[in-house]
């Protein structure tokens, strides 16, 4: 079990890696070394996550979300193999604290009659400067 966050803990078994060739520079150690890493984890039907926690993650993934529900992430920064392993890891964990973390509803607040005397004195500043722009009307 890998602890997340605070009431979340992950089976390793939920995660999937698979290691393939990385692109960009490198050398011949690029063609023959498989060091970048894909890593899968399914957020839809996983038993660790909390139902808000999941929907909150799965809206946070954006394009790394497949239909199935399945969150990918592929590092590749790296040219160590295990460095590849972990910055993958890190950053589906970063995904899960981010999600646990419960959004503080929004209190709607009304504008205080000062704010809205200032408001309409510029406005009508505004409105001043504008009408000075105007051509003169010649008779």
């Amino acid at each position: 079990m890998i602890e997340v966050a605070p009431g979340i803990a992950l089976d390793e078994s939920e995660l999937q890696e698979s290691f393939v060739r990385a692109s960009g520079p490198g050398g011949q150690h690029v063609n023959k070394a498989s060091t970048a890493v894909q890593l899968r984890f399914d957020a839809r039907r996983s038993r660790a996550l909390p139902d808000d926690v999941a929907i909150r993650l799965m809206k946070a993934a954006g394009s790394r979300l497949t239909r199935e529900g399945v969150i990918v992430i592929t590092a590749d920064a790296h040219r160590s193999q295990q460095q590849n392993r972990d910055d993958a890891r890190e950053r589906l964990f970063e995904m899960i604290r981010e999600a646990a973390r419960r959004p503080v509803a929004r209190r709607p607040t009304k504008p205080t009659r000062a704010a809205k005397q200032r408001r309409l004195e510029a406005k009508g500043k505004r409105a001043a400067v504008k009408s000075q722009r105007t051509k003169p009307i010649l008779d």
